[in-house]
């Protein structure tokens, strides 16, 4: 059985590799799609993204990496696959990803959607989130793998706030000014 993992993956969190690690071991095949969003300013090319999914799931020997632009149902019947994977976070991802489902199977009876639960050490964790952070010079080495840390601190013009010294401005309260005998 073929299922498909589309998503932007801008970029590719630790959150995202759970589940496809776990779908690799429930599918015959997993084709991890990523979708060319015209409606999104993508930190990482389609190209770039490719290949660092590529190098992060290389250990996966049923996974594959491909990209598309248009429908997922229609991608999904192209490459003959039978199921789409969602991951769901929390309780306002379901009702999105319900919706999506529903959507989907009037655009094709062939392909159910199947949701998998976020591990619990990932559930706060999105590619929106990782962005935000590291934008703000916070670091994100525990939130993706290492390679993509380096990609995203180059975007940002940073090396990883792990590696730098923290610096932080002395504060002089008025009190301890000396006043001169002028006052």
């Amino acid at each position: 059985m073929i299922a498909i993992y589309p998503g932007s993956f801008d970029p590719i969190t630790l959150g995202h590799l759970d589940i496809i690690r776990r779908s690799s071991r429930l599918f015959e095949q997993v084709i991890v799609a990523v979708l060319g969003n015209p409606n999104k300013v993508p930190l990482f090319t389609v190209q770039q993204r490719l290949a660092q999914i590529r190098l992060t799931t290389k250990h996966l020997p049923n996974v594959e990496v491909d990209s598309f632009n248009g429908l997922t149902v229609n991608y999904a019947n192209v490459r003959q696959a039978q199921v789409l994977i969602r991951g769901l976070r929390a309780v306002s991802d379901f009702e999105i990803e319900l919706q999506m489902a529903h959507t989907n199977k009037t655009l094709s009876t062939q392909i159910e959607t199947v949701f998998l639960a976020t591990s619990n050490e990932y559930s706060f964790l999105s590619s929106s989130v990782v962005k935000e952070i590291a934008k703000f010079g916070g670091s994100v080495d525990h939130l993706v793998p290492p390679h993509i840390a380096l990609d995203i601190y180059q975007c940002y013009n940073q090396n990883s706030p792990a590696l730098s010294p923290i610096t932080t401005a002395t504060i002089i309260s008025p009190k301890s000014i000396p006043m001169d005998s002028q006052g």
